[in-house]
């Protein structure tokens, strides 16, 4: 089909010339309408190849600050040996007299993004209908590729750019009249009230619990995750190192406070059997989802997430154990392993943003911090810096060897203060309380 020609028939591919020549020659005509379209507007928006090419050249115009006319943008096509193909100077003249006014420039250019848009829904229907097809993928990669797909059709429409601050102030302002009616902090509590106060609980973003083995970051987790569970809210956990019968022997022990190599060894009293029953009977009834499937990548977690919700509601907390367990987007080798750690962090931080819900992430340390005997730092983080910048908080269990204390190490607090406070790490029993 000619790419000219637009046409109403269903095959059509959808697009509008008569909108994308008027959004151009509004931008002839008054070369200021440029800045009104062009922070959501782009120039493969355009379907109509020449008419894409002209819009970058207005847009190297304007960011050399170079007036834009008729002749600085043939000059700019020829010099890239575009004016020939767009169809020379004629062409570029001819744009002007298909649009009657510029006031309308914003119209025009939301037409052509529409089109561009449902341009963009079909190529990713025909992405899942070929994945789906092709039975060589397993269901849940299709299904998470299938989330992708769409993420990216409609990436466009997943902000409106610069807004005047009434709106947010607005909704800080009702969150904040609901908290104090119900007389509480707003976020989710940990259930550890030191941490509460530091933190101002928990916050949608990307919290990360590092440290060097035998710490207590898993132990935190799940702690954390029980004591959320318990004022009623659902959580899921995503245990990528062990399999959900660990899991749930340890959230036993939590809830028995049982050691956890009786629990494992079954060698336990009547009066212990009793606990574990009980235990069993409280957990089952907690919204508490678990998933032992290893190495996905955040893609694969946040179409579980959807499709939890989808069955379920809206999740309130995402526990990830561990971060650098999680497969990368690309594969990674050895010179790459840090961009590849990187790349999860930041899909783990847009997993927390679109969900908007807390996610709390293991990560390791550098194992040169067993070595200086000393407590750990941001510059611990193992394998990449990244992680630090993605992070909203990053904390550190930390048990001194000398005299057995526990602390949580508040080390980046985005949006509050950082700082340490003493705690109670029972190992034997896998959970953390209040000093």
């Amino acid at each position: 089909m000619d790419e000219n020609t637009t046409t109403n028939t269903t095959s059509a591919i959808p697009h509008s010339r008569e909108a994308e020549e008027a959004v151009i020659g509004a931008v002839l005509i008054n070369p200021e309408v440029y800045y009104e379209v062009a922070d959501f507007f782009k120039a493969d928006d355009f379907y109509i190849h020449r008419h894409r090419f002209i819009w970058n050249a207005i847009a190297r115009l304007q960011e050399k600050r170079i007036p834009v006319d008729l002749l600085t943008i043939g000059e700019e096509l020829e010099c890239v040996n575009q004016l020939d193909e767009i169809g020379g100077p004629a062409y570029i003249t001819s744009l002007i007299n298909q649009v009657p006014s510029s006031l309308n420039a914003e119209s025009y250019a939301r037409i052509v993004q529409s089109h561009a848009i449902r341009r963009k829904l079909i190529h990713a229907a025909n992405t899942i209908a070929s994945l789906a097809y092709n039975e060589s993928i397993g269901i849940e990669e299709a299904m998470a590729k299938a989330v992708e797909a769409l993420n990216l059709a409609t990436a466009d429409l997943m902000g409106e750019g610069l807004a005047h601050i009434s709106e947010p102030l607005s909704e800080m302002y009702d969150r904040m009249v609901l908290a104090s009616q119900k007389q509480e902090i707003p976020g989710i509590p940990t259930g550890i009230e030191s941490i509460d106060n530091l933190l101002g609980n928990l916050k949608p973003g990307l919290i990360i619990v590092a440290a060097r083995p035998g710490q207590g970051k898993t132990s935190f987790k799940h702690t954390v995750a029980m004591n959320v569970a318990k004022l009623g809210k659902r959580v899921a956990i995503f245990s990528l190192e062990m399999g959900g019968t660990e899991v749930s022997e340890r959230l036993t022990t939590n809830e028995t406070e049982i050691d956890l190599m009786l629990v494992r060894s079954a060698q336990l009293n009547q009066g212990e059997w009793g606990k574990v029953v009980g235990a069993v009977e409280v957990i089952e009834k907690l919204e508490i989802y678990v998933d032992e499937t290893p190495e996905l990548t955040t893609a694969q977690i946040e179409a579980r997430c959807k499709r939890l919700e989808m069955t379920v509601g809206r999740l309130d907390l995402v526990v990830v154990d561990y971060l650098q367990l999680v497969a990368p987007p690309f594969k990674a080798t050895e010179g790459n392993r840090t961009a590849a750690v990187g790349a999860v962090a930041k899909g783990l931080r847009v997993l927390a943003r679109r969900l908007n819900v807390p996610v709390m992430a293991g990560a390791q340390l550098n194992r040169e911090l067993e070595k200086e005997k000393r407590k750990p730092r941001l510059s611990d983080l193992r394998e990449s810096g990244d992680i630090e910048a993605e992070a909203h908080v990053v904390m550190f269990p930390y048990q001194d060897p000398d005299d057995g204390t526990s602390e949580m190490i508040i080390a980046k607090h985005r949006n509050g203060p950082t700082g340490s406070v003493s705690v109670l790490y029972r190992k034997e029993i896998t959970k953390f309380e209040e000093q």
